[in-house]
């Protein structure tokens, strides 16, 4: 059997898995483990969802994420038994990348609250916040060593990602880079034996997995994975440090997912584990939990080893930035800052004004101008305008520019025909606008591909004004080049593009900012990948649970919508064009008129003459023709 119909095997088990757990949950949930009868109680209760298997196990021991919620990224507490998501940090800011330190006491995270990505350090016993690091390059992604004295990280350095580390008993000391070269090296993972980290690097072209190890001086790097047309991420070691896990993105769908390698065989292939984008173990080291990416949404769940599901996916606040699973936790009680953070209320993004214009009928809305926008038709629905506003705002401040001053469409008429495979497309309802897709060749933009079963996404990063840490972060995966495929390459033209290498600088991302202020990304189109407009990759749509109909019967009458059926011309002649065939027939309507004919036929039988019709009727000649010559 070959590899690709091997993981196809595998996925269809799984999802066979996930039906059955799904099944036996069901029944668990209406069955008591008492031998007496039950008695119906007279209040109805809500049943709670828990996982179909280990559940004691995964509500004993909560997990700790950073998620992004309006627009910032916050430390949460979660267990999905028993403890719903708890905010741990809270204000204008963003934390990401917990890691927990091997004593378990600590969390090292990456945050921007003074303005700048540093290093810090969160006590859980108290709540108190300790900076590791203050320089205004670009710091995250901490990794403890097994001795507590160290932190490796990734730095943005020389216009590029690299590892460094950091003294943790002497902040004094500055820090020592592990790597320093032109390729993108980042998201670090220290080996429990203290002597091999673990990271991502793109030296090969594409983003791939490799081992430092820290005994030598000379040929210290391993490339473990060497796969071109896939990209790893997130790698992560086992508690014992015999396995690492990592993430896997694909050209193709079929090596999608979350991988382990066991370090004792390092030649034997990594074997695939289930789906999802950003593993992490837990403390047994005997089960993985990571997110599982949607089209709009994130979902968390958790599998044993051999792939078998122990948490049915269950749908994440925000976009996922961290994520741990540690045995145990001393938050009995909540401390006083975390108790603080937990209260606290997100202000609202954007509120949606009803004030209908006088003169339109009743249940119908309108579009508006947009101001100070470039576009064929700078016009958006009036429940979508402050919501475009209030984005546009939020792309000022954290890019630095005015991103969308410049539209490639906004509300598109439907008199106005836009590419083939586009007739229903949410910019004929007022409620969508795509972005100058210029910005790319510009280098104002990148584009990065991710495949959510058989559809097709995009996620978008704006270059920021200001490249000097104080604005977004460096890109860590490599972006889809959709002009690649005109490279005069069949591979890549097949496969709609190729990776490209990570651009230099500071980025922010676009898509979960949109998706932050309700504005969702639209798929790919099946033929993305030989139809460039198919791609729709600059495309987000305020959807507000309508579907496209419902969203036009806004704007329309029905009578409107209707697709008008084609009449064809009048031919020029009158009658039906006679179709020329060599097959000889009687004529359907008698004619006086002989055929004409340049060479009499042979034969030697006499052809026979008309014979009057005993009618009244004038006699009607009856034509005979000839047979075909052999």
């Amino acid at each position: 059997m070959s590899i690709q119909n091997r993981f196809r095997a595998m996925l269809m088990l799984l999802g066979i898995a996930v039906f059955l757990a799904a099944t036996l949950l069901g029944c668990t949930q209406f069955t008591s483990p008492s031998p007496f009868p039950i008695t119906p109680s007279p209040t109805a209760t809500p049943l709670r969802t828990v996982a179909p298997t280990l559940a004691p196990a995964i509500a004993q021991h909560p997990m700790i994420l950073s998620l992004d919620e309006a627009g910032y990224a916050h430390l949460f507490l979660f267990s999905p038994d028993s403890l719903t998501f708890t905010r741990l940090t809270y204000g204008h800011w963003s934390d990401i990348a917990p890691a927990l330190s091997p004593d378990g006491e600590r969390i090292a995270f990456a945050s921007n609250r003074n303005g700048y990505w540093d290093l810090y350090t969160l006590e859980l016993a108290s709540g108190h916040v300790t900076q590791l690091t203050d320089t205004p390059e670009y710091d995250s992604a901490p990794t403890w060593s097994p001795d507590l004295a160290w932190i490796a990280f990734e730095t943005y350095q020389n216009g590029s990602l690299d590892i460094g580390l950091v003294s943790v008993t002497d902040p004094k000391q500055a820090p020592i880079l592990l790597t320093a070269d032109a390729a993108a090296e980042h998201s670090p993972a220290w080996a429990p034996n203290g002597r091999e980290i673990a990271f991502v690097s793109d030296a090969k072209g594409s983003a791939d997995i490799w081992l430092a190890d820290l005994n030598k001086t000379e040929q210290r790097f391993t490339d473990i994975t060497n796969t071109p047309q896939t990209a790893e991420g997130h790698p992560s070691w086992s508690p014992d440090g015999t396995r690492l896990v990592w993430s896997a993105s694909s050209q193709t769908s079929d090596f999608d997912g979350i991988y382990t390698w066991d370090a004792g065989e390092p030649e034997k292939p990594p074997t695939w584990i289930g789906s999802g984008d950003w593993p992490a173990w837990n403390a047994a080291g005997d089960a993985i939990v990571t997110t599982v990416s949607a089209a709009d949404d994130e979902l968390l769940t958790a599998y044993t080893l051999t792939g078998q599901p122990m948490l049915l996916p269950t749908p994440l606040p925000g976009r996922a930035r961290g994520i741990i699973w540690p045995r145990a936790l001393p938050l009995d009680p909540l401390p006083e800052a975390f108790r603080a953070a937990a209260a606290a209320t997100p202000e609202a993004l954007a509120q949606v004004p009803f004030t209908p214009m006088p003169g339109v009928p009743a249940k119908r809305w309108y579009v508006v101008p947009l101001q100070d926008v470039d576009a064929p038709f700078p016009q958006i629905h009036a429940l979508a305008d402050q919501g475009f506003t209030e984005l546009r705002k939020r792309v000022i401040a954290d890019a630095g520019w005015d991103a969308l001053a410049s539209l490639e469409n906004a509300y598109v008429p439907l008199t106005t025909a836009l590419d083939p495979g586009l007739q229903q497309d949410w910019l004929y309802t007022g409620r969508a606008f795509a972005i100058n897709a210029l910005m790319v060749n510009a280098g104002w933009m990148a584009v990065e591909r991710e495949d959510v079963g058989a559809q097709t996404y995009w996620r978008l990063y704006l270059r920021t004004q200001n490249q000097d840490g104080s604005q977004g972060e460096p890109l860590h995966n490599p972006p889809w080049d959709l002009n690649a495929r005109y490279a005069l390459d069949p591979s890549k033209y097949e496969a709609g593009g190729d990776y490209a290498a990570v651009p230099p600088g500071y980025w922010i991302d676009f898509t979960s900012l949109a998706q932050a202020y309700g504005w969702k990304r639209l798929p790919a189109l099946p033929n993305w990948r030989n139809y460039f407009s198919g791609a729709r990759f600059t495309e987000f749509a305020l959807t507000q649970g309508l579907d496209w109909y419902s969203a036009m019967l806004q704007l329309y009458p029905a009578e409107a919508l209707l697709t008008p059926t084609a009449v064809l011309p009048p031919t020029a002649t009158a009658s039906r064009t006679p179709v020329p065939t060599k097959t000889s027939g009687p004529s359907p309507t008698a004619s006086s008129t002989p055929l004409p004919t340049s060479t009499p036929l042979p034969s030697s039988t006499p052809l026979p003459s008309a014979t009057p019709l005993p009618s009244s009727t004038p006699p009607t000649i009856i034509p005979t023709f000839p047979s075909p010559t052999p």
